[in-house]
C-alpha cells in the first residue's frame, strides 16, 4: 500500500489486521524533507518552542546550540515513564501508522529518517513496548509516544515474533539503524494523539463487529418467539428520521427474509380476532428488548459511524506543536496535540457499547426466565429440571460483566486534572478513555458469547433448525461446531472463551 495523502480507516485495517505492507510515495518524502529543511533554516535566528527552548513551563529557558540535540534525547528518555499493562500489539501498530501518517503531512519538521524507520518497523511487525498508563492526552500522548520515540532512537524494548526483547537486539537482527536527532525529532514524535487514535481505530473496528453480532442475535430471538414483522417494517421505521434506526431495521429485514418463523400481524391479530376472547394467547406486542432493536441499535450505529469519521479526520491531521507551514514560510504555535476529539468519541463509543451489552443481557434474561417467555424451560435447561442447571451459572457472569461496563461508562472526558506545574491546566484524558472503551468492548464480547450459546440451546429445544433464516442457521452451525448441544452440566469457561474468540474473528 502506497502512502501519500489521505488514509481511510479501511486502509488502517488492511495494515493492522491483514498485515499489508506499506510504502512511502515520493511526494510524501519530498513533503517531509521540505518541512525539515525549512525549519532548519527558519529556526536559526528565531525562538521556536521545543527547538531552542525548554518544554512546558520551562519553555522560558533558552537552550544553547550545542545542547539542542541532546535536549530531544533528554525529553524522550525522561518521559519514557509509563507503567501498567503493555498495550496490545495491534493497537501499537495502529498508533505507529497514525504517527507516520501525521508526520507525513509535512507540518512537523522531522527528518525523513523518522518516517522511513516507522515504515520498516510496521512492515516487519516490530512493535514498541508502550504501557497503558501515563498519558493525560493534553500535549497528546506524551508518555506513550515517548516509548515509541525511545525505540526509534534504538533504546527501550519491543515485541518481536511473540517475544519481548531489547530494541538494540532486534535492530541488530533486522539490520536497522536508529534515527539521529536533527532538530526536533523528540518533540515531533511525542506531541500528538496517535496512541489514543490507534487504540480508537481498533476499538471502532471491534465495535462494528459487535453491532453486527448484536443485530444477528436480535434477529434470532425474534425468530424464536415468532415475533410479528411490523416493528421491523420500512413503513414504521421511516416515520422516524434517524438514519441508524432505518439502517438497522433494513438489515434485520434482510437477515430474516427467508425465515419461516416471523409472522405478519395481519394474519393473526387483525384477521383472526375472536370477540369472545378476553385474554389473548398471542402476545400483542413483544418485550422492548425484542421489539425495539432498531431504536436501540440505531443510536449505536449512528454513534459508531460518527466516531469513525472523527478518527479518520484525526489521523489525517497535523496534531503537533508547533505547526510548520512551508507554503506560508511560518511556524505557528498552538494546541493541535490536544486530544478532546478522540476522548469524547471514545466515551461516546463505550456508552453505546455498554447499551448494546445491556440489550444482550436483557435478551438473555428473557430467554432464561420461563415465567417471562412462557416458551422455554428455566435457564433453557435441556436436562432434568432441579437436577441440571442449564445456563444458570453463566447468567451470573453476564450480569456481573454488564454491571462492570455500566460503571466504566462514566466519562473520562470530564475528568481533567491539571498537571505539568499547571501548564496543562485542562487535559483530555484521551488515552485513558480509549483504554477503558477497549475494556467495555471486551466485556461486550463476553456477554454476547453467553447469549450466543443460549440462543443455539433455545433453537435446539424448539427444534427450529429448519425454520430459522439461513443467516441464523449459519450462526447456529458455527456455534454448534464449538459447543455441542448439552443437557448434562458441563464446565463452561473453555467454551465461553472459544465462542468469544469466534465472535472476535
Amino acid at each position: 500500500m502506497k502512502i501519500n495523502d489521505f488514509l481511510k480507516l479501511k486502509d488502517f485495517q488492511e495494515v493492522i489486521f491483514n498485515d499489508k505492507e506499506i510504502d512511502l510515495d515520493e511526494s510524501l518524502i519530498a513533503r517531509v524533507e521540505a518541512s525539515f529543511q525549512f525549519l532548519k533554516e527558519f529556526s536559526k535566528d528565531k525562538i521556536i518552542y521545543g527547538v531552542n527552548t525548554g518544554f512546558g513551563p520551562m519553555a522560558q529557558f533558552k537552550i544553547s546550540d550545542e545542547d539542542k540535540n541532546q535536549l530531544q534525547y533528554n525529553l524522550i528518555r525522561s518521559h519514557s515513564s509509563g507503567i501498567g499493562n503493555p498495550l496490545p500489539e495491534d493497537e501499537v501498530k495502529a498508533a505507529m501508522l497514525a504517527r507516520l501518517n501525521t508526520l507525513s503531512r509535512g507540518n512537523s519538521g522531522v527528518h525523513t529518517s523518522v518516517v522511513f524507520l516507522l515504515k520498516d518497523l510496521i512492515n516487519r511487525d516490530i512493535t514498541p513496548l508502550i504501557f497503558e498508563h501515563g498519558g493525560v492526552g493534553a500535549s497528546g500522548d506524551l508518555v506513550q509516544l515517548a516509548h515509541l520515540a525511545l525505540v526509534l532512537i534504538g533504546e527501550g524494548e519491543v515485541f518481536y515474533k511473540g517475544e519481548r526483547k531489547s530494541t538494540k537486539e532486534v535492530f541488530g537482527i533486522e539490520n536497522l539503524q536508529p534515527i539521529k536527532v536533527e532538530i526536533r525529532e523528540g518533540l515531533g514524535l511525542m506531541n500528538g494523539t496517535s496512541v489514543m487514535s490507534g487504540i480508537g481505530i481498533v476499538n471502532a473496528h471491534k465495535a462494528r463487529k459487535l453491532t453486527e453480532i448484536s443485530l444477528q442475535f436480535s434477529c434470532a430471538i425474534n425468530e424464536l418467539v415468532q415475533a410479528y414483522d411490523d416493528h421491523l417494517s420500512e413503513s414504521l421505521n421511516n416515520t422516524k428520521r434517524h438514519i441508524g434506526q432505518q439502517k438497522i431495521a433494513e438489515k434485520m429485514r434482510n437477515h430474516l427474509a427467508d425465515s419461516k418463523l416471523i409472522r405478519k400481524r395481519a394474519d393473526h391479530l387483525y384477521t383472526r380476532f375472536d370477540e369472545q376472547e378476553k385474554i389473548f394467547k398471542d402476545k400483542v406486542q413483544e418485550y422492548y428488548s425484542i421489539r425495539c432493536v432498531p431504536q436501540i441499535l440505531g443510536p449505536v450505529l449512528d454513534t459508531l459511524e460518527f466516531t469513525e469519521q472523527i478518527l479518520e479526520d484525526e489521523i489525517n491531521s497535523a496534531n503537533d506543536n508547533p505547526i510548520i507551514n512551508v507554503e506560508e514560510q511560518h511556524v505557528y504555535h498552538g494546541g493541535n496535540f490536544h486530544g478532546d476529539y478522540i476522548s469524547l468519541e471514545m466515551d461516546k463509543l463505550k456508552i453505546v457499547v455498554t447499551k448494546l451489552t445491556m440489550l444482550a443481557e436483557r435478551q438473555l434474561n428473557y430467554l432464561l426466565n420461563a415465567k417471562i417467555n412462557e416458551i422455554f424451560p428455566p435457564f433453557v435447561n435441556l436436562g432434568k429440571l432441579g437436577f441440571n442447571f442449564g445456563m444458570q451459572g453463566v447468567q451470573f457472569t453476564a450480569t456481573s460483566t454488564t454491571a462492570e461496563s455500566q460503571m466504566l461508562s462514566n466519562p473520562m472526558y470530564v475528568h481533567s486534572i491539571p498537571n505539568n506545574n499547571d501548564n496543562q491546566d485542562i487535559v483530555s484524558m484521551g488515552t485513558n478513555a480509549a483504554v477503558i472503551c477497549r475494556k467495555v468492548i471486551e466485556n461486550a464480547f463476553e456477554v454476547l458469547s453467553i447469549e450466543a450459546i443460549t440462543i443455539v440451546q433455545a433453537i435446539e429445544y424448539l427444534g427450529f433448525q429448519d425454520k430459522i433464516s439461513s443467516k441464523t442457521k449459519e450462526l447456529y452451525d458455527e456455534i454448534r461446531n464449538i459447543i455441542p448441544a448439552f443437557s448434562d452440566d458441563m464446565v463452561m469457561y473453555p467454551y465461553l472463551q472459544k465462542v468469544k474468540d469466534y465472535l472476535k474473528k
